[in-house]
């Protein structure tokens, strides 16, 4: 379904695809866990567990000895270019994906952006502040939130879609986010959770084939670095010159530089694959956990390293679940869902058994 979407950041006219009032485009997991009680496991931020790990702390902390010295970004730069086999004219760093969204919407002259739902509202709030207004393609839970190419309207000369997407975590067939490129239009695919389906089958960072695209990945969630911001975007050399323009003097620092080059290196990027091996293993194992319970419909098609399940009363099972010691996502801040969503970050087996034995008193509780 396409509507439009007034500046408030309620849907439009054509359709509301939530509660009344909207939805909160600026809430987050980690609202979830801050200023939580000792001991509140965290199933709400979908950073991966027990990162970053002890080599890279180390080649951070390493970095210390440099800050007298401006941040000179063009070794880590370098490495990122050759992980994805382009020029380094086509990579420009940031700090974390989310100031790639800003930029985005400062920085290209567009006039009818679409942000397809349920997916990351930052992108569709960057869009927001930066004065456009913006088109929703909301993708529907009959059809498993697959993405469906002729839902969106050729009229749209920038266009977001996530992939894996947060929180569907439903995995779009590369060939079908490729077919919505279109002369003159900005076809960008936020990646930020690609590293975490092994082998990055459908990924399109490193394609320059395919006019328009803007590809965003992220550090943050496979290493552990939400506290760093470092991330980074490939499109053709002219758009990235102009986000570049956009961007302050010297905007990711030395360690994240020092830290985006180490996880480019090989042994990175091979311990990435191995725990992207193992989370799906735990999200099969969360999958099977969640298909006992009759009052809980979880999205099938998951790929990312987080589950998105519907149940009634999600609200009270959500604060149930806290009083149990477990921190989820509400989902209802997500164009395209209610109040009967929540999101669930993967972890190992020993946690999720643990919370599963949660979901049963906080659902017989609930009632």
């Amino acid at each position: 379904m396409y509507t439009r979407a007034d500046h408030d950041g309620h849907d439009g006219p054509a359709g509301r695809s939530g509660p009344p009032g909207g939805h909160d485009l600026r809430h987050h997991g980690d609202a979830e866990v801050r200023d939580a009680a000792p001991g509140l496991i965290d199933l709400a931020v979908n950073v991966r567990a027990g990162t970053p790990p002890g080599w890279l702390r180390e080649r951070i902390a390493g970095s210390v000895g440099s800050l007298a010295a401006y941040p000179d970004g063009r070794a880590a730069r370098a490495a990122v270019a050759r992980r994805h086999g382009l020029s380094d004219d086509r990579v420009l760093l940031t700090a974390g994906a989310a100031e790639a969204f800003v930029l985005l919407a400062r920085a290209l002259k567009v006039r009818r952006p679409v942000v397809v739902h349920p997916q990351f509202t930052e992108p569709e709030a960057a869009l927001r502040d930066a004065g456009h207004e913006v088109g929703r393609v909301l993708l529907r839970e009959e059809d498993g939130f697959r993405l469906r190419p002729d839902a969106v309207p050729e009229e749209a000369d920038l266009v977001v879609v996530g992939n894996p997407t947060n929180p569907t975590s439903v995995l779009h067939p590369g060939r079908d986010i490729a077919a919505l490129a279109r002369p003159g239009r900005y076809l960008v695919v936020d990646e930020a959770f690609m590293d975490g389906v092994p082998g990055e089958p459908e990924a399109l960072a490193g394609r320059t084939d395919v006019p328009g695209l803007v590809v965003l990945r992220s550090l943050t969630k496979t290493w552990g670095l939400a506290g760093l911001r470092i991330g980074y975007v490939l499109a053709e050399p002219e758009t990235i010159a102009a986000l570049e323009r956009a961007q302050p003097l010297w905007p990711v620092s030395t360690p994240a530089l020092v830290a985006a080059e180490a996880c480019m290196e090989a042994d990175a990027l091979a311990e990435a694959e191995s725990a992207a091996v193992r989370t799906a293993a735990e999200r099969a194992h969360l999958l099977a956990g969640l298909a006992e319970f009759d009052e809980v419909v979880a999205v099938q098609d998951a790929a990312a390293p987080f589950v998105l399940i519907r149940v009634r009363r999600a609200a009270q099972v959500r604060e149930r679940l806290r009083s149990l010691g477990f921190a989820v996502r509400r989902g209802d801040t997500f164009p395209g869902l209610d109040g009967e969503w929540l999101r669930l970050a993967v972890r190992d087996r020993a946690t999720t058994n643990r919370f599963l034995l949660a979901l049963d008193q906080a659902l017989t509780a609930v009632g």
